[in-house]
């Protein structure tokens, strides 16, 4: 199945449609919409351009692996951005895309799951980071508002002798299971109540079906195994920027949306 770029200029009316959604209950989000789309549609065929020239006959891997490094670059860079008011989030969010990478693409092309070409290496580290920056902000806000919120229960247990990691290590458990709740439930009902993107793209491409339901495990477990690592990596990584050297709290306020 392919599509025209008649086809695609006829599915905007859907961003249309969604415009008009928000004008008719004055959300006020219909610039957003716009912008949004339009910068999805730009990024994706700026995207697709460079795909072009990775999967060109004769192109070595390497430049793949550089541009994978670049997305995990980028990636650190715009959690940073969406979450500005959590301390300390750039580094630790680098540290847990390359933990996230690392440990998923050890599985699939270490093990054997799919042959280490461009074809499968972009796409695979660009749904890994895509989730992984998704579970990054939302453990960092998680975990700044936990411990803005129980700020006099940490500081009890401070004052009672506990060093900073331990009097935090309570909150972190609720801090986890938050950012990775989303993620689970998503799991549980893929198949049943939604057909995820990747299955249906297959589909739609004339993959057989069982074919595509195996890709979309693998995907969906990929996903689960980014969205893990990356919370554990992020929870540990600001709980020693919100403490002082000599095991005090910093100031902090509920997490900006």
């Amino acid at each position: 199945m392919t599509i025209s770029w008649t086809g695609l200029a006829v599915s905007l009316v859907l961003v249309v449609v969604a415009a008009g959604i928000s004008l008719a209950w004055r959300l006020g989000l219909e610039r957003s919409i716009v912008w949004a789309a339009a910068r999805a549609l730009v990024q994706l065929l700026i995207v697709g351009g460079i795909l072009v020239l990775l999967l060109a006959p004769g192109v070595s891997l390497w430049w793949s692996w550089l541009w994978v490094a670049a997305m995990l670059a980028y990636a650190a860079y715009t959690a940073r951005q969406r979450a500005p008011s959590i301390p300390g989030l750039l580094p630790v969010a680098g540290l847990a895309f390359l933990a996230a990478g690392a440990v998923c693409l050890l599985v699939l092309f270490g093990l054997g799951v799919f042959p280490l070409t461009s074809r499968t290496l972009v796409p695979m580290a660009g749904l890994i980071v895509g989730n992984a920056m998704t579970s990054t902000v939302l453990a960092g806000r998680r975990l700044q508002e936990e411990f803005a919120d129980k700020r006099g229960e940490i500081e009890a247990r401070l004052a009672l002798g506990q060093s900073g990691r331990d009097a935090a290590r309570p909150y972190l458990r609720g801090v986890l299971r938050s950012a990775l709740s989303p993620q689970i439930e998503t799991t549980k009902a893929t198949g049943l109540v939604f057909l995820p993107g990747a299955m249906t793209g297959l589909i739609l491409a004339g993959v057989p079906p069982v074919q595509a339901v195996l890709v979309q495990a693998v995907v969906m477990f990929l996903v689960l195994a980014a969205a893990a690592t990356t919370t554990s990596v992020v929870a540990l990584g600001l709980v020693r920027r919100l403490f002082t050297p000599d095991d005090r709290l910093l100031a902090l306020s509920r997490a900006r949306t």
